[in-house]
C-alpha cells in the first residue's frame, strides 16, 4: 500500500497493482469503484479539499491524473516531470486552483489545474523529492527529499525561506493539522514535530477601540467599545462582539499597524507594504521595504535596505532619505526616529534627519511614552528608562552648532535600569507596563517594579498608576485628593510604593494589612501602634519583636509585658538577671518549669542559690550524671544520695557499669579534698539565701574566680580557726570511727583512734601552736617538749596511713588540732 486519502464518506487507496480503489466505510468498507489508467506504481492519491468529488494521483509513470468519483476514467492527465512523480498535494488557502508535485527529477512543481500549466518549478534538492504540501495556515510550501533536508518556500513569491536538516537520513512524509502551526516530519531514523511561525496574532487597535486583524489574507474588524456598559464580562470569557469583514490583501500580512490618528493602516509582508484606509479598506500607497514605522505626527519611515531609510510626509510623499554609515538592522519610531545596528542605536529628528544622540547598547526594542519625554530601551537582559531633554536639544539645534559624532551629550538622562527582559511593553502615562521573560505582566513606576497576577485575567487600575505618577512628580496635594478613589484592596500596594520612596509614615497611615502595618510601626519606633496591633493579633512573634524593640529603647516595663505575652523565657531571663530582680527570677523559674523549659528553670534556680532544687531538677529531667557532677562541685553532702540514684538507674542498662560507680562514703580516698569540700559546704550553707545589692558588686567581684577548697587549704590555721573547725572536724572524726567494717584496715584504724584518744585525755601540753605541717612550743626559745615530739611523731606516722582510711593531711591535722585544743582547755589534765 503506497498511499491513502479520505473525505467524509470514502477512503482512496493506491497499492502496487497500479489501481486506485474507492472504499465506502458506511457500507462495511465495501470497494465501490476502481480507477485504472496509470502504467506504473501509484505513489500518492489525495482528495481536493475544495471539491471532495475530485482527487489527484501521482505515479512513477511521470504523470499526474485528475479524477472524478463518478467516472472510472481520468478527467485529464498532466505530463508533470521527466522522472517518476512521488507526491501531490492541493493548495488549501485562497481561491488559487493550484496543486504541487514532487518527483525523482529532484524538483517540485506548482500547477494550475484549471489551465493545466506549470506555475513554478522549485529547485534546490539534491535527491528525489519524496513529500510536498501546502501549509493550511501559513503562506508556505514544504518539500521533503531523500537528501535528508526539508525546504520551506514562500507560497506567493516561491522564494526559499529556510532549509531544515535534522540528520535523520531520508525524508518520507510531511503532515500537518488544520488550525495549528505544528508540522510532523517522518524520516528513516525517526519522526519529529516542529512549530512554524509565531502564535502572536497579526492585529492592531487604534485609540478608539477599533481592532483590525488578519486571518490569512482576509482582514476583519470589530469595535470593542460597542459593548454596552451594562454588560458584565467575566475574566476569560469571549467578548460578545460582531465581527465585520473589511476586505483582503494582495500580500500575506505579517504585521498590521494603525497610524497615530487611526485613519490609516499599514500592512507589511514579503518585503512590501501597503497603506489602506481604516474604514473602507482602500489602497492609498504601497512600496517595497523591509520595515515600516509611523511617527507621532503621522509621518512614516521605510527601511528599504540596511543602507537606506526613506522618510515620507503625511501626504505619502518622500521628503528625506538617510544613508547611515553603519548597517541599519532595525528602525523604531516615536518622538525621534531610531536606527539600530547590532551594537548601538542612533536617534534622528524627523524634520531634518539630524543626529541627536548615539547610545551604545544592543537594542531589541524601543518604547516611547505618549508625552514624548520618556523612553524605554530594551536589551536582551535589561531595560533602561531615559528622559528626553527636549529643551536642551532644541537650544542646541537652534544655535547652529554642528552635531558631534555622538550627538547632543545631554539629550537623554538615565532614570532607571531594570534587570529584566522585556517581551512586549506599552506606556500608560508615566507608567511602563511590560511582559517579562517569565510571561508575567509587570509595571514600572519611578523605578519600582510591581507584578500584576491573579488567578484569572489581570487587573490594572489606571487610578493607582496615576496616583503613583503624581507622587513621583512631587504633586502630593493632587495625589492625596486621588487616594480616596483607590479601592481598599489596593491600598497596601500604595503603601509599599510610598515605603520604597522613603515615605514610611505616609505608608503606615495608608496600609491596611496588620502585618505590614506592624512592620512599619516597628521600623518607625511607634511602640504604641505596634502594641495595639500585637494585642489584636495575639501573635507570639509580634510580641517577641516588640519586646526586643522596647528593651533596646529602655522601656523595660513594656518589654517585660511583651516578653511575658510571647512566653519568651530567654528574654525574661536576660531582663530579670540584668535588673537583679530576684522575685522576677523566682516567678520565671516556676513559669519555666510549667512550660518544660528546664534549661531556663535551672539557670534561675542556680542564680538564686537553690542548689538542692537544681540537683532535684536534673534528677527529674533524667540527667542524673549531671546531677552527680553538680553535687560533687557544689553540694558534696548530696553526692552519696545522687550516686545511689545513679546506680539504680544505670543498673537497668549495664549492671557492671553501675557497680563501678564509687560512693565517697565507701571510697573517700578516690575523692580529692573530700573532707575539705564538706567543711566548705557546711560553712557556706547559711550564706546562699542572701543576695547582696548590686552596688556591692565591686566588693565581691574579686571573689568570682576564687577556688574555695584551695583557699580553705591554704588559709592560716590560728586558734580561732581551730575553734571554728572543731565541731566539723570532730564530726568527721566520729564518722571515721564508724567505718570498722573494712577488714584490712579495721585494726589500723582502732590503733590510730586509741592514740588520738590518748593524746586527748592523757597528755599535757602547756602551750602549742599548729600550722599545716608543724607543731611547736609556744616559747620559741625553748626546745620542743617530749609530749610535743610525740605528737609530731604520731602525726607523721598517721599522715602516712591517712589515704588508707579516707582522710587527708589537712583534715587530720584539723582533727588533731581540735583534740589538742580540748586538752588545753582541761587544765591540770594529763
Amino acid at each position: 500500500m503506497r498511499s491513502c486519502s479520505s473525505n467524509p464518506s470514502y477512503v482512496l487507496s493506491s497499492p502496487d497493482d497500479m489501481l486506485i480503489k474507492l472504499w465506502d466505510w458506511d457500507k462495511g468498507w465495501m470497494c465501490t469503484q476502481i480507477f485504472e489508467g496509470h502504467s506504473h506504481y501509484v505513489m500518492q492519491v489525495t482528495f481536493n479539499p475544495k471539491d471532495t468529488n475530485t482527487f489527484a494521483s501521482a505515479s512513477l509513470d511521470r504523470t499526474i491524473k485528475i479524477w472524478n468519483l463518478g467516472s472510472p476514467d481520468p478527467n485529464f492527465t498532466l505530463d508533470a516531470h521527466v522522472k517518476g512523480v512521488n507526491c501531490v498535494d492541493y493548495f488549501t488557502g485562497g481561491d488559487r486552483p493550484y496543486l504541487i508535485t514532487g518527483s525523482d527529477d529532484q524538483t517540485a512543481k506548482v500547477w494550475d489545474y484549471q489551465t493545466k500549466s506549470c506555475v513554478q518549478t522549485l529547485e534546490g534538492h539534491t535527491h528525489n523529492v519524496s513529500s510536498v504540501c501546502f501549509h493550511p495556515e501559513l503562506p508556505i510550501i514544504i518539500t521533503g527529499s531523500e537528501d535528508g533536508t526539508v525546504r520551506i518556500w514562500h507560497s506567493t513569491t516561491y522564494r526559499l525561506e529556510n532549509t531544515l536538516n535534522y540528520g535523520l537520513e531520508r525524508v518520507w512524509a510531511i503532515g500537518y493539522i488544520k488550525g495549528s502551526r505544528r508540522v510532523v516530519i517522518g524520516y528513516d531514523e525517526g519522526t519529529i514535530m516542529i512549530k512554524l511561525g509565531r502564535e502572536v496574532p497579526v492585529a492592531s487597535m487604534d485609540s478608539s477601540g477599533k481592532v483590525i486583524w488578519a486571518k490569512h489574507n482576509e482582514i476583519q474588524t470589530v469595535n470593542i467599545k460597542s459593548i454596552g456598559s451594562d454588560i458584565e464580562v467575566t475574566d476569560g470569557e469571549r467578548l460578545p462582539l460582531a465581527v465585520r469583514e473589511l476586505g483582503s490583501c494582495d500580500l500575506y500580512p505579517q504585521s498590521l499597524k494603525h497610524n497615530p490618528n487611526g485613519r490609516f493602516v499599514v500592512v507589511c509582508g514579503d518585503g512590501e507594504y501597503v497603506i489602506y484606509t481604516a474604514l473602507a479598506w482602500r489602497n492609498r500607497s504601497f512600496g517595497s521595504g523591509l520595515e515600516f514605522v509611523w511617527s507621532a505626527e503621522g509621518e512614516y519611515a521605510v527601511r528599504e535596505s540596511t543602507s537606506r531609510i526613506k522618510i515620507f510626509s503625511k501626504n505619502f510623499q518622500e521628503k528625506k532619505s538617510i544613508r547611515p554609515t553603519f548597517s541599519a538592522e532595525r528602525i523604531f519610531a516615536g518622538t525621534l526616529l531610531a536606527i539600530c545596528s547590532n551594537d548601538f542605536i542612533c536617534f534622528y529628528d524627523w524634520a531634518e534627519c539630524r543626529l541627536i544622540r548615539r547610545i551604545d547598547v544592543n537594542v531589541k526594542n524601543v518604547y516611547w511614552a505618549d508625552s514624548g519625554d520618556l523612553i524605554a530601551i530594551a536589551s536582551d537582559t535589561a531595560f533602561y528608562i531615559l528622559k528626553y531633554n527636549r529643551e536642551i536639544v532644541s537650544s542646541y539645534l537652534d544655535g547652529g552648532v554642528p552635531t558631534a559624532e555622538q550627538g547632543v551629550e545631554d539629550a537623554f538622562e538615565l532614570q532607571h535600569q531594570i534587570n529584566e527582559r522585556v517581551r512586549t511593553g506599552i506606556w500608560v502615562g508615566d507608567c511602563f507596563i511590560y511582559n517579562n521573560s517569565s510571561w508575567r505582566l509587570n509595571y514600572c513606576v519611578g523605578g519600582e517594579v510591581c507584578s500584576i497576577f491573579f488567578i484569572m485575567g489581570y487587573t490594572l487600575l489606571l487610578g493607582l498608576i496615576e496616583y503613583k505618577t503624581l507622587v513621583m512628580r512631587g504633586d502630593f496635594d493632587r495625589a492625596n485628593e486621588l487616594l480616596p478613589s483607590i479601592p481598599k484592596e489596593h491600598l497596601n500596594s500604595v503603601a509599599h510604593f510610598l515605603e520604597s520612596r522613603g515615605m514610611k509614615e505616609d505608608a503606615l497611615a495608608v496600609a491596611t494589612d496588620p502585618n505590614y502595618k506592624f512592620d512599619l510601626a516597628i521600623q518607625l519606633g511607634q511602640l504604641d501602634v505596634a502594641k495595639e496591633i500585637a494585642t489584636e493579633a495575639q501573635s507570639e512573634s509580634k510580641w517577641k519583636e516588640l519586646g526586643k524593640l522596647a528593651m533596646s529603647s529602655g522601656k523595660l516595663e513594656l518589654a517585660e509585658e511583651c516578653l511575658t505575652q510571647a512566653t519568651d523565657l530567654s528574654g525574661l531571663l536576660l531582663l530579670y538577671s540584668s535588673l537583679g530582680d530576684a522575685e522576677g527570677i523566682k516567678r520565671l523559674a516556676s513559669l519555666a518549669k510549667k512550660h518544660g523549659k528546664n534549661n531556663v528553670a535551672f539557670l534561675c534556680l542556680f542564680m538564686l542559690g537553690k542548689l538542692e532544687d537544681c540537683i532535684q531538677l536534673l534528677v527529674e529531667s533524667n540527667r542524673i550524671p549531671e546531677a552527680a557532677l553538680m553535687a560533687r562541685s557544689y553540694l558534696p553532702s548530696k553526692v552519696s544520695q545522687i550516686v545511689e540514684i545513679w546506680k539504680r538507674d544505670l543498673h537497668k542498662v549495664n549492671p557492671k557499669a553501675a557497680e563501678s560507680l564509687a560512693d565517697p562514703e565507701d571510697y573517700p580516698n578516690l575523692f580529692e579534698d573530700w573532707q575539705v569540700a564538706l567543711a566548705v559546704e557546711s560553712s557556706l550553707t547559711g550564706k546562699r539565701d542572701s543576695y547582696p545589692p548590686a552596688d556591692e558588686y565591686l566588693i565581691h567581684a574579686e571573689k568570682l574566680n576564687m577556688n574555695l577548697v584551695e583557699s580553705f587549704k591554704s588559709m592560716k590555721m590560728d586558734d580561732n580557726t581551730f575553734q571554728k573547725m572543731e565541731i566539723p572536724a570532730i564530726r568527721m572524726f566520729k564518722r571515721a570511727e564508724k567505718r570498722k567494717s573494712r577488714r584490712k584496715l579495721s585494726k589500723l584504724k582502732l590503733r590510730i583512734q586509741r592514740r588520738v584518744q590518748s593524746l586527748q585525755m592523757g597528755m599535757m601540753v602547756k602551750k602549742s601552736m599548729c600550722s599545716r605541717h608543724d607543731m611547736c612550743d609556744s616559747d620559741s626559745s625553748k626546745p620542743f617538749s617530749e609530749g610535743a615530739f610525740y605528737i609530731l611523731h604520731v602525726k607523721r606516722r598517721m599522715i602516712e596511713l591517712l589515704p588508707l582510711i579516707g582522710f587527708n593531711e589537712l583534715s587530720f591535722t584539723a582533727t588533731l588540732c581540735a583534740a589538742v585544743n580540748i586538752a588545753k582547755q582541761k587544765k591540770g589534765t594529763q
